[in-house]
């Protein structure tokens, strides 16, 4: 008689083993649901304006609209993101090297460099905190040819660009939370009274 007792305590605690780890189990997946739903409700929300548009610049500013809950990012990175086109060193490419091709913004426009927090290529600003319904203005320059492209025009630089969105990357934190979006903005237009 008490073997077969014993035989059933075995299978009743391993049968209380085997429900309290698939307990655990629902409650780290029902955790982590939760946590990917909050992360989600808290994903940051931009407004981007263009003001004082030339052939050569323009003022950006980029406001942290919400949510409201979200309250405010501790940190807040942005750069610029290339075309799609492969640009690797190669002989008969001007006698860039690798490391100047990388650093290079290959797009319409690049944050001006050594302003507002940007690195000296222009490629990214960052970072600075931004509170729900604040912003901060940037400056953005319009690329140029790179050194090593001989004799191309700003012309025909930007031509081969006019039709291109501005595609930026914001690299945003609130104390353990990390968001990386993505945003492709149409091109401003040169502001009349602001033509050169």
């Amino acid at each position: 008689m008490n073997a077969i007792a014993a035989v059933a305590s075995a299978i009743a605690a391993g049968a209380a083993y085997k429900a309290t780890r698939q307990a655990n189990a629902t409650a780290d997946t029902v955790a982590r649901i939760e946590r990917a739903r909050h992360i989600g409700e808290l994903t940051p929300q931009f407004k981007f304006n263009f003001s004082n548009v030339t052939a050569d610049s323009a003022s950006f500013h980029v406001l942290l609209e919400g949510p409201d809950n979200l309250g405010h990012l501790d940190e807040l990175r942005i750069s610029i993101r290339d075309d799609d086109m492969l640009h690797q060193e190669r002989p008969g490419h001007g006698g860039a090297t690798q490391l100047e091709l990388d650093n290079f913004v290959w797009g319409p426009f690049r944050f001006r460099p050594r302003v507002d927090t940007s690195d000296e290529h222009g490629r990214g600003v960052g970072p600075f905190p931004l509170e729900v319904g604040a912003g901060r203005p940037l400056v953005l320059d319009r690329t140029r040819p790179g050194p090593w492209m001989g004799s191309r025009s700003q012309e025909l630089w930007q031509r081969q660009y006019e039709a291109f969105s501005i595609r930026l990357v914001l690299h945003c934190r609130r104390g353990e939370y990390q968001w990386r979006l993505e945003r492709h903005l149409p091109q401003p237009q040169v502001t009349p009274n602001s033509a050169e």
